[in-house]
């Protein structure tokens, strides 16, 4: 083992020496655009890849039909599916560069393409919604997604994440996670910053050195420290393996040659350099990280892997320059370079299955697989059942992509990451716990019977609650009263709705000082439960409502709505909705082939072989727990479930 190891250090040392002296492109500071190849290809990207596959004597792959070309730009940029009258449009468009003009209109839109992109950057910045913020973390959501709809340029976007001097300013991007109990030297909140930066924005991974020097890399614990100075108002002493060793870290950027600061600055100065070092012109890394993050999004594959290692060999070092030259050129724009990549031929490649040779020779997309995100927005599309997001104060509901909302179990089995910490790459590989939620988890089921009875016509309407409490917390001080006119109703549904209990058994809610028949003054109920009273010749019902306080500790930390209903509720739907949905509900439908083309057209966009049609009539479709079956085969198939 120690021959082992002392052979990997000499090796390293050899190859860190021959990088000195001959500095690969990718590894340099300075980003220049290599000349274009000649070529009868127009579109710079396949003028590239037009002599890459020369030069591996490869094929290039054929391109995807109409219909399977609009299915993956919709996902891409909206990530939504095409409806089955989009697709038509698109189909029947005679334009012969109808596929660039597609791509126009979705980057266009910028509230669609802003509610799919935000969950990429979510995970990039550790950020998430419908989760309670311990400690001084918080969400930057309110800066982030019109940040995205207003395609802020990508340098203005991380000069606000890492100088956050205005108010407005994503200020939430830079505390740390404490994970409710001490934390070594290396997770403290200047470390945390130094390692999300580096990983995020420059393709460095430096959890390994903020403990010690990597084993695996080229950086020392000294450089490590030396970015999280940036990030600290006070001295840092320098901790390895979280033992003190009585150095002081000096402030190093991690390209000195890029410049620098003072240890001893203002916090506001170091700041403001550190937005300065991670984006001026001659730092030609920031946006090769970029563009490699943005080409895995849309092929599967970086051209650099892992994308958290871009001292790594891309496989074209000369499509990554000029990619990355032409971002910069172009301003920083994130939308134009997605236009660049999705405008190739080689976007609309036949997706490549066997991407795993060694080594790795480009042939064009690897299947991708639906996030959680898209995958439970596109049951929604289909079938119009779609979640809603509460208002904390008394009102209706709003319908709401998947990411507005807190995971849910079946989310999390398809790879929506809990964000504790920056997530920049998902895991997407079927695993037991995905089978299990697609088969028996109650998410999907919910999702999967609701739907199919909004597609016939067979859901009933939620009754709308005569009293609504908003959202009552141990923060809510004053017990709220509730008033509501009874008269010729013989009977009331008092509801209690856990929204986000941190411990729902030992949650009690309380009804009290209430005129029910018989001098009933008081009720107590768990954080999730429901009283039907008899309310026969009472004309108005009257109650206060609140928690007890035996269950306001912060380690159950309630959090309920209390409701009263004339009729029974629908526990799936306590609220009213206002407002459209994100994707037009589709038309009730009644006849069994309308039904099936309408599921394989929009699921699929193709319509069903001879084959599957049989099948699908089998199910008995005009009824809801046939369309259920058949809703659940197509979403269990590969076709379905991979780009």
């Amino acid at each position: 083992m120690t021959r082992c190891f002392a052979s990997f250090v000499l090796f390293s040392t050899a190859l860190l020496a021959a990088d000195d002296n001959d500095t690969p492109t990718w590894r340099r500071m300075e980003l220049r655009a290599p000349a274009l190849p000649e070529s009868s290809a127009t579109h710079p990207v396949d003028r590239l890849l037009g002599a890459y596959f020369r030069s591996k004597q490869v094929t290039a792959a054929g391109s995807v039909t109409d219909a399977q070309f609009a299915r993956r730009a919709y996902l891409d940029l909206w990530g939504l599916l095409p409806t089955p009258e989009q697709l038509a449009a698109f189909s029947a468009d005679a334009n012969p560069r109808k596929r660039e003009a597609l791509v126009d209109i979705l980057l266009a839109d910028g509230p669609r393409y802003a509610d799919h992109w935000i969950s990429f950057w979510n995970d990039h910045l550790r950020n998430d919604e419908g989760v309670v913020y311990h400690g001084e973390r918080k969400s930057i959501t309110p800066w982030l997604r019109p940040a995205l709809e207003a395609n802020l340029a990508y340098d203005k976007f991380l000069q606000a994440l890492l100088n956050p001097a205005s108010k407005s300013d994503p200020d939430g991007f830079l505390i740390g996670v404490n994970w409710r109990g001490d934390i070594n030297a290396s997770q403290t909140p200047e470390m945390q910053a130094a390692q999300n930066t580096a990983q995020v924005f420059m393709g460095i991974n430096l959890k390994c050195n903020s403990c010690h020097d990597s084993f695996i890399s080229r950086w020392k614990l000294k450089d490590a420290y030396g970015l999280a100075t940036y990030f600290s108002a006070k001295p840092l002493e320098i901790h390895r393996c979280d033992a003190p060793t009585g150095q002081a870290a000096e402030a190093k950027f991690l390209y000195p040659e890029l410049g620098g600061v003072a240890a001893d600055a203002p916090l506001e100065v170091k700041r403001a350099e550190t937005a300065k070092l991670f984006t001026k012109a001659e730092n030609g890394r920031m946006p090769r990280v970029l563009v490699n993050r943005m080409w895995k999004m849309f092929f599967g594959r970086g051209i650099t892997e892992p994308v958290d290692d871009m001292d790594a060999r891309p496989w074209s070092p000369e499509l990554l320059d000029w990619l990355a030259a032409d971002f910069a050129a172009n301003g920083y724009d994130l939308r134009k370079l997605m236009r660049r990549i999705m405008t190739s031929d080689a976007y609309a490649m036949q997706a490549w299955r066997d991407a795993e040779s060694k080594p790795y020779v480009f042939r064009g997309p690897v299947p991708r697989r639906l996030s959680g995100e898209q995958f439970t927005d596109a049951i929604a599309s289909i079938t119009g059942e779609w979640r809603r997001l509460d208002p904390r104060q008394p009102g209706p509901a709003t319908y709401a992509r998947d990411w507005q909302i807190k995971s849910t179990a079946l989310g999390r089995a398809l790879g929506r990451p809990i964000r504790d910490q920056v997530i920049t790459e998902r895991v997407t590989a079927p695993t037991t716990l995905q089978a299990l939620e697609l088969v028996n988890g109650s998410t999907l089921a919910t999702l999967l019977h609701r739907g199919a009875q909004r597609m016939l016509g067979e859901l009933k309407p939620a009754p709308a609650p005569l009293f609504d409490s908003g959202q009552v917390t141990p923060g809510t001080k004053e017990l709220i009263a509730a008033d509501v006119d009874v008269a010729g109703r013989k009977k009331l549904w008092l509801v209690v709705q856990d929204v986000d209990s941190y411990d729902p058994a030992r949650t009690e809610a309380l009804w009290t000082e209430t005129n029910l028949p018989g001098g009933r003054e008081r009720i107590a109920s768990g954080a999730s439960s429901t009283n039907v009273l008899d309310v026969s010749g009472l004309d108005r019902f009257r109650a206060k409502v609140g928690l007890a306080e035996s269950s306001k500790a912060s380690d159950v930390n309630p959090r309920v709505r209390f409701f009263v209903f004339g009729e029974e509720p629908d526990p799936k739907q306590y609220l009213a909705v206002k407002g459209a949905p994100p994707v037009a509900v589709p038309p009730v439908l009644r006849n069994a082939d309308a039904l099936i083309d309408r599921v394989y057209r929009h699921a699929l966009s193709r319509t069903p072989s001879a084959a599957e049609r049989r099948a699908a009539r089998a199910f008995g479709v005009t009824k809801p727990d046939g369309l259920e079956d058949l809703l659940w085969a197509v979403a269990m198939s590969p076709e379905f479930q991979y780009i």
